[in-house]
C-alpha cells in the first residue's frame, strides 16, 4: 500500500519518461504506466492517480550551450577546467554534469552545489557529500572499463569530481532513444558488453567491494567503434552491507529482493542475482517470466534463471561461479 504524497521518481507510459511528480494513489483501479518511487519500490498505477509536480526551472548559459536549474548559479569557475561543449542537466542525483574541452582534449565534470531541477535528493550537503565519497572509489575500483577519475576538489561553494571523457552514449532508462538503439543491437555484440559487465563486477568483489545501484545506464557505448564503459560506481561499497528501512536505492528490476527489504545483509550472493536480472534486461526485454522472449541458449537461460531465484541459497554463490558456469555454456 502506497501512502499519499509518496515522492515518484520516474513515470514510464509507452516508454517515454515523466520525471518530478508526486503521488496520490488513493484507489488501485486500471493500471496503465510503471512507476519508480524515491525509496526504490515500483508498481503499475493509473495516470489519473497521480498529480504532476511542475519544478522550477531558471536557463543558463555557459560558452554558448543553455541548460536549465531550479536556481540560478554561478559557474564562472567551469573556465578553469576548459570550454563546454555539453551540459547534463536532468541527473536524479543532484549532481549537475559538463563536458569541456581544454588544449584538444575532453573531461567529463560532475558538480555537486547547485540546484538542480530534477534531483530526488534536494538537500545540497547530503548530494555534496555523496559525490565526495564517491572520490576514494574511483581509485580503489581503477580498471579499464571504469571511466578515470583524474581530480577532485572543493571549488564554486560546493565539489567538483574530474574525469577522462568517454565518447559514447548512456544507454539507460534517462536516455531512451539510445536505451532502444542498444538493445536493438545484435544479441552477440550485447553479449560482448554484458560479459564486460561481469569481467568488472567480479573485479569490484575482488577489491573487497559490492555494487549497489548498477542500473541499465551505468553503461556508456559508442555505437561507431564498439567501445564501451562504466560509470556511476558512487553507492558502490565495501562488503557487506545491511540495508536501511526501506531497503537500498537501486533499479528496482535489477536488484535482488534482499535490496527491496528493510534491515538485510546485501552481500555478493545479492550481485549475483543483479548480473541474473541484467542478462534478462539485455537478452529478454527485461521479463523474467515470458521464457519466449529469451534470445540466447536455452542453456544460458537456465544459468541467468538460477542467478535470479529469490532465495540466496538457490543461487550460485559468487559471481566467479556464475561467469564459470556462463562461459561453460556458452562455448558449446
Amino acid at each position: 500500500m502506497f501512502t499519499i504524497g509518496q515522492r515518484v521518481s520516474e513515470i514510464y507510459k509507452t516508454g517515454k519518461l515523466y520525471p518530478g511528480v508526486i503521488a496520490e494513489l488513493r484507489e488501485r483501479r486500471e493500471t496503465d504506466a510503471y512507476v519508480k518511487f524515491d525509496d526504490g519500490d515500483a508498481a503499475w498505477v493509473d495516470v489519473a492517480n497521480l498529480t504532476e509536480r511542475q519544478p522550477n526551472r531558471v536557463q543558463q548559459t555557459i560558452d554558448g550551450i543553455t541548460f536549465q536549474l531550479e536556481e540560478e548559479y554561478d559557474f564562472s569557475f567551469i573556465s578553469k577546467y576548459g570550454k563546454v561543449f555539453r551540459v547534463f542537466d536532468n541527473s536524479l542525483s543532484g549532481a549537475i554534469c559538463f563536458g569541456v574541452e581544454k588544449s584538444g582534449k575532453r573531461y567529463f565534470l560532475k558538480f555537486a552545489g547547485a540546484k538542480t531541477w530534477n534531483a530526488t535528493c534536494t538537500n545540497i550537503e547530503d548530494i555534496i557529500m555523496m559525490l565526495k565519497i564517491s572520490v576514494p572509489k574511483y581509485k580503489a575500483l581503477k580498471h579499464p572499463l571504469l571511466i578515470n577519475q583524474i581530480d577532485a576538489e572543493e571549488i564554486g561553494g560546493g565539489f567538483i569530481a574530474v574525469y577522462d571523457w568517454f565518447d559514447g552514449e548512456g544507454c539507460g532508462y534517462m536516455h531512451p532513444e539510445m536505451q532502444k538503439k542498444f538493445l536493438a543491437l545484435p544479441s552477440k555484440e550485447k553479449q560482448r558488453v554484458y560479459e564486460g559487465i561481469l569481467a568488472f563486477h567480479a573485479h569490484v568483489i575482488d577489491c573487497g567491494y559490492i555494487a549497489i545501484d548498477f542500473n541499465n545506464g551505468s553503461t556508456l557505448y559508442n555505437f561507431d567503434n564498439r567501445n564501451f564503459a562504466f560509470c556511476d560506481i558512487d553507492f558502490y561499497a565495501k562488503q557487506c552491507q545491511i540495508s536501511g528501512w526501506s531497503g537500498v536505492w537501486g533499479d528496482p528490476s535489477l536488484k535482488s529482493p534482499e535490496e527491496s527489504r528493510g534491515y538485510s545483509v546485501i552481500t555478493e550472493v545479492s550481485n549475483v542475482y543483479t548480473m541474473g536480472a541484467t542478462a534478462f534486461y539485455f537478452f529478454a526485454e527485461n521479463d523474467k517470466v515470458t521464457r519466449e522472449k529469451w534470445t540466447l541458449s536455452n542453456e544460458l537461460y537456465e544459468v541467468a534463471r538460477k542467478a535470479i531465484n529469490e532465495q540466496r541459497s538457490g543461487r550460485q554463490q559468487t559471481i566467479k561461479e556464475f561467469i564459470g558456469e556462463w562461459e561453460r555454456v556458452s562455448v558449446r
